[in-house]
């Protein structure tokens, strides 16, 4: 379960809403869910069988732009929302990992386009 540290650390960097597809595969389990929310660590995929804390996922999703390409990245589990009657949004927080220097590039120019932030230097290492 989530701890203090937990919720400081997955508020780090803003989130913005999208709607988009996810796929995420493990070594046992296929899940087709949908992201709605992220930021350049990880995104917020909602489903009401959300996968133990620690799993290490693949992650495939494309921005609604096809121009933007898609994507094909490494994740895990940090923290759950789990389904019950009390929570009207249950999911989980998936965290990147590995991310390539170009990887993590264009995943800053799509949150760009979808916040429309100023380009900056740095921005894509922060």
């Amino acid at each position: 379960m989530a701890t203090p540290d937990d919720d400081a650390d997955r508020r780090s960097r803003e989130r913005f809403d999208v709607v988009w597809s996810v796929d995420c595969v493990t070594e046992e389990t296929f899940l087709y869910a949908t992201i709605t929310n992220i930021s350049e660590m990880g995104i917020f995929v909602q489903t009401v069988e959300p996968l133990p804390v620690g799993t290490r996922l693949l992650l495939r999703f494309s921005p609604e732009d096809p121009a933007l390409g898609a994507f094909e990245l490494e994740g895990h589990v940090q923290w759950i929302n789990p389904a019950r009657p009390s929570c009207p949004n249950p999911g989980m927080g998936v965290r990147f990992e590995r991310l390539t220097l170009d990887d993590r590039e264009r995943l800053v120019e799509v949150i760009r386009t979808i916040a429309y932030l100023p380009p900056g230097p740095n921005r894509a290492l922060n």
